[in-house]
């Protein structure tokens, strides 16, 4: 067996000693040219004047790119065009790139960028969600999810409480920043070289700039220093303006974005607020939930629509509601345009139900891990079925909860804690399980497809093409032992090629947590067409009559009823070949039985569901406001795990980068729309001084999922909502420096407002001393 195995990264000596190659790392073609943006410095403006003149008395500048030398559609956008890629009269955020010129080296397009002169006048930017809401400023109509009658029911119920969570935005911070190479032939076709997570979709954004057919362009992307959904759809712009450089000059072209670069010019996840309105009753049963979630989509549309429809339909997470409303509005901002980020969505919607969940608990007096589990999907019908329509039948809530509660020794821990609090002043602790239930396919159902390309050679070496992007999640190396376990061959034989649209054509994202799934069955498919042909030719060899009863194992072709008949993989490949059969095969796969109604706002959206449970314990200093992560248990669902090494890497991962989200990584501008963390100097993310020693992750045994590649389940998104179980420790720990029915915790929890949240907590107990009054002394 092949699949099922731990198995090292394929590319994991080249990562460590640096061998690995990535786009900017290639040997340079003669003459390539490099770019360099000019930035606006506001947030929004009308341009009144560009003279790029100067830039031309700085010897090695070749060109300045500006509107005027687009030879097709001046517009990069995803879903709708509303994304200008050279502005030519407007400013829509800050940083935006006017011009970009070109130098014979990074040095000589930056000092040339320095000489351009843009001018502008200033206008007043909308650059809050709040803002957008009062100005009304928003990207398309409301979208609404409802089930039952929330109105009606939340007057009928015993308890009402009604609030706000708001969430700052993630950058993606992958290690290699936007990098694009653009190579003409000189026939009127282009090779791009991308860091990108949607190969085709840029090859289509360069045809539209270039105005070109889209067979005129080949996209390869040979793998990605991270990507984090940050390279979905970021990564076209950069290709496109390289691609029209390149058609002005006739000469290669590379972007390679300096880090404050990328921080400046790339969409990153979108901040959110919700409002809501929930009934509940006396043993916390919630009842009816009624919410608005905005989302801040930036200056244009992007991937915002599906990113808010994923929020709509994650904000039940695990939970049962009975009557639920939601609505999603885009806000339309003058900020950079909010993109793609793990989770797509899911963990802002997810995000609101558990800070609701936290308070029903305590108002009601009650833990919240019991009012969590109490609302969990259950049974059949009504009770295990999400507002969307989408009945639960494979429900794993409980079990993963109940075997990360027992494994974690949560209750004994839990009445530790309180003892410690009891006598700890200053620091306090907390301890919270939190669930998880991720839907697995991408929301719009036309991307769920994929294609695969296997040439197998006359000496028994195969090359393997697929759709999927490598970023360093592994899917590269779980297609090799797809390919291999399908063909019964060593995985030695395989070699992986660069992802290209010349060999596999109308691919979608890598993205949605979807790539094996899709990926890993077109490869199969590919495999079993081409193990049914060379069954025929290894039972002719063998001189047998039943190519069906052939058994592929280990580079041997032998009879399942006889055994001691066999052959050599290498032996029937070269036979195949005299016998003049097909050694090159095409695999395809669609996801079945899902769709998807916009208008009414119900499916089945998603193949499965992805489950999880995490418990986390944290220390808090209320000087300071600082925590500590203690311990980390985690029990999580992925199927019959493909590679369990690199599915361990992705659930560590996910949840330290959702982790990062929530506690520390703050995005800021400043009042005129300037962003201020630009830079690993001013934005935090988690370093291996966050990671508790005690990380303990289990994956969920005897899990195999039906209908899905070799049993597996995806893995890449859903470990990052994990991480919701340190914020509610945190809280838990905040909620033992007083006694408070609320919690009010910003998100990301910084040690600011962590320490605000204390004295919140603190204040609050004070108020309580004050109102009962002084004890009165007993007359005899």
């Amino acid at each position: 067996m092949t699949v099922g195995k731990t198995r090292s990264h394929e590319s994991a000596a080249g990562h460590v000693s640096g061998k690995a190659i990535y786009t900017d790392d290639q040997r340079l073609p003669a003459g390539m040219l490099s770019l360099y943006p000019v930035l606006s410095p506001h947030a929004k403006a009308r341009i009144t004047k560009i003279d790029p003149a100067g830039a031309y008395e700085i010897d090695g500048v070749v060109t300045v790119i500006t509107a005027a030398d687009v030879p097709g559609v001046n517009d990069t956008g995803t879903i709708v065009y509303d994304e200008i890629l050279l502005p030519d009269t407007e400013i829509s955020y800050y940083g935006q790139a006017v011009v970009w010129v070109a130098g014979e080296t990074d040095e000589v397009a930056r000092l040339g960028a320095e000489k351009v002169v843009v001018e502008y006048e200033p206008l007043e930017p909308i650059l809050t969600i709040k803002d957008a809401i009062a100005a009304d400023s928003f990207h398309l109509k409301p979208r609404v999810i409802k089930r039952g009658d929330p109105a009606t029911a939340l007057q009928q119920v015993n308890c009402y409480l009604e609030g706000e969570m708001a969430m700052n935005g993630q950058d993606h911070f992958y290690l290699e920043t936007h990098a694009s190479w653009v190579i003409p032939d000189g026939e009127g076709n282009y090779q791009v070289y991308a860091s990108t997570q949607h190969p085709t979709e840029t090859q289509i954004v360069v045809s539209r700039v270039l105005g070109i057919t889209k067979n005129q362009v080949v996209v390869t992307c040979i793998r990605m220093g991270g990507g984090f959904g940050g390279k979905e759809s970021q990564a076209n712009p950069f290709a496109g303006v390289a691609a029209i450089a390149a058609c002005k000059t006739g000469r290669p072209v590379r972007v390679k974005l300096k880090r404050h670069h990328d921080m400046i010019l790339t969409g990153k996840r979108h901040g959110f607020l919700g409002q809501y309105k929930v009934g509940f009753t006396n043993d916390g049963k919630i009842v009816a939930l009624d919410v608005d979630l905005y989302a801040d989509g930036g200056w244009s549309l992007d991937l915002s629509p599906p990113v808010l429809l994923r929020a709509m339909l994650h904000v039940d997470n695990a939970y049962y509601i009975p009557h639920l409303e939601v609505r999603g509005q885009i806000a339309k901002t003058n900020k950079v345009s909010n993109t793609a980020f793990r989770g797509f969505g899911g963990p802002q919607g997810m995000v609101v139900i558990e800070d609701i969940m936290d308070r029903v608990a305590r108002y009601l007096g009650l833990p919240p891990e019991v009012v969590r589990k109490r609302n969990f999907y259950h049974g059949e019908g009504e009770t295990n079925t999400t507002h969307y329509d989408q009945e639960i039948f494979d429900n794993r809530i409980a079990k993963v909860w109940q075997q990360v509660k027992d494994s974690s020794n949560f209750t004994a821990r839990r009445d530790a804690i309180a003892q410690y609090n009891q006598a700890s002043t200053y620091k306090k602790r907390g301890l919270a399980i939190t669930p998880v239930k991720f839907g697995i396919s991408f929301n719009k159902t036309q991307y769920n497809q994929a294609g695969a390309l296997v040439l197998i050679y006359t000496d028994g070496s195969i090359q393997l093409n697929h759709g999927g992007t490598e970023m360093g999640q592994g899917l590269h190396t779980k297609m090799l032992q797809v390919a291999a376990q399908t063909l019964g061959v060593k995985i030695e034989r395989l070699r992986i090629m660069p992802t290209s649209t010349e060999k596999v054509p109308n691919t979608s994202a890598t993205a949605a947590s979807s790539g094996a799934d899709l990926n890993g069955q077109a490869v199969k498919d590919a495999c079993e067409t081409l193990k049914s042909r060379l069954a025929v030719v290894a039972a002719g060899l063998l001189k047998l009559d039943t190519p069906e009863e052939m058994v592929f194992a280990d580079d041997w072709i032998y009879c399942r009823t006889y055994p001691s008949a066999r052959i050599h993989f290498e032996e029937v490949t070269k036979q195949a070949y005299g016998d003049r059969i097909s050694l090159a095969a095409t695999g395809y796969y669609r996801t079945p039985n899902i769709y998807w109604d916009d208008a009414t706002g119900k499916g089945r959206p998603f193949y499965y569901y992805a489950y999880g449970a995490a418990v986390s314990e944290v220390e808090v200093d209320g000087f300071t406001g600082n925590f500590k992560l203690r311990q980390v248990d985690i029990v999580h669902d992925v199927g019959e795990s493909l590679n369990p090494l690199v599915d361990r890497g992705q659930i560590e991962g996910g949840f330290v980068q959702g982790m990062g989200w929530l506690t520390m990584e703050e995005l800021v501008w400043d009042e005129k729309g300037r962003i201020r963390t630009y830079a690993p100097s001013t934005y935090k993310i988690p370093t291996i001084g966050e990671i508790p020693e005690s990380f303990n992750l289990h994956l969920l045994e005897r899990a195999a999922q039906d209908g899905v590649i070799y049993g597996s389940k995806a893995v890449g998104e859903p470990p990052l909502m994990l991480a919701l179980s340190v914020r509610e420790a945190i809280r838990a720990a905040v909620a033992a420096f007083g006694d408070t029915d609320y919690v009010p915790l910003a998100s990301p929890a910084t040690p600011e407002a962590i320490l605000w949240a204390v004295e919140y907590v603190r204040d609050r107990a004070t108020e309580a001393v004050e109102a009962v009054g002084e004890p009165q002394p007993v007359s005899g």
